[in-house]
């Protein structure tokens, strides 16, 4: 993790991280049946997972006649919705989720990329549901219904051997990469408006996290905050030219996004998420992206 790589080596494990993180807004949709990584392997088989009649029978019936399941994601967020090789097939934990959710229901999953800040506003339109790393907060909840899933913190990375000195701890005056409309964006702003109001965090906002990682192995910021399932993958994937500093930071929930007024689905997709945990399938898709120890085990709508 702390060996430092030659530029010619970081540039290349940034193409690969590049590769699987397309920046095109143009809709990638994939029915989540198959959970194929990056470099092709295939994670989990969502094929595997069987339509159980008593929560098929929850879902409304127009998702039912439509047979789909549209889920919103921001698909450049590894290891939980990113992008195959090919730049448009979704793929992560979150996408082999959503294809398990809509295999309970009796439904086929669509993912859609779209950006982050974008999917909230298109659930119960373009949207039934967004999968996409939301962490459970107030105002989200009081936008949309959220359903608990995942528990998974913050860290802060920083180029392999940390040769900008960047304390976890204070990073008041450093320039650190977010992606725009995240909880760690707002985890900053508050740190300005409160620690940081004499040296203020230079908050580089990106509309893609792969951007993020790109600027930060370039040296162009001085670290870049994310979930830490995010930042571990994002070192593994950049051949340790990166490196993860500090304890985890404010471990909270993320939630399945679903329409306000839509209880029908909210309810159904509750308890097939209850199902996918009950049964164990929740953990195997989890522990096939190394991230089994953030699975949550109840299904909870709008966690205070």
């Amino acid at each position: 993790m702390n060996r430092k790589f030659a530029l010619p080596a970081v540039a290349a494990a940034v193409a690969l991280l590049a590769a699987g993180c397309a920046q095109s807004e143009s809709p990638a949709a994939d029915s989540g049946q198959t959970g194929t990584s990056a470099t092709g392997d295939v994670r989990f088989d969502v094929s595997t997972v069987k339509e159980v009649p008593e929560l098929s029978a929850l879902v409304p019936a127009a998702v039912k006649e439509s047979g789909v399941l549209r889920v919103g994601a921001s698909t450049d967020y590894a290891p939980a919705e990113f992008r195959a090789e090919d730049g448009q097939t979704p793929v992560g934990y979150d996408v082999e989720l959503a294809g398990a959710l809509a295999a309970v229901l009796g439904l086929k999953a669509e993912v859609t990329h779209a950006q982050f800040d974008s999917i909230i506003p298109a659930i119960g339109t373009k949207f039934d549901a967004g999968i996409s790393s939301f962490t459970i907060t107030d105002e989200r909840i009081e936008a949309a219904n959220m359903i608990a899933y995942i528990n998974v913190g913050s860290s802060y990375a920083v180029q392999a051997g940390n040769p900008k000195g960047i304390d976890p701890n204070n990073v008041c005056g450093a320039r650190v990469g977010v992606q725009t409309g995240t909880y760690q964006q707002e985890y900053l702003v508050d740190l300005n408006e409160d620690e940081c109001k004499a040296k203020p965090v230079d908050i580089a906002a990106f509309d893609l996290q792969s951007e993020a990682t790109t600027n930060l192995a370039s040296g162009l910021i001085d670290a870049f905050l994310a979930d830490s399932t995010v930042t571990g993958y994002a070192v593994t994937l950049t051949d340790g030219a990166l490196e993860v500093i500090g304890e985890m930071i404010e471990a909270e929930p993320q939630g399945i996004v679903v329409a306000k007024g839509d209880q029908e689905l909210t309810d159904a997709l509750a308890k097939a998420m209850q199902h996918l945990m009950d049964d164990g399938t929740w953990n195997k898709i989890l522990s096939a992206w190394g991230s089994a120890d953030a699975a949550l085990t109840t299904a909870e709508v709008n966690p205070k």
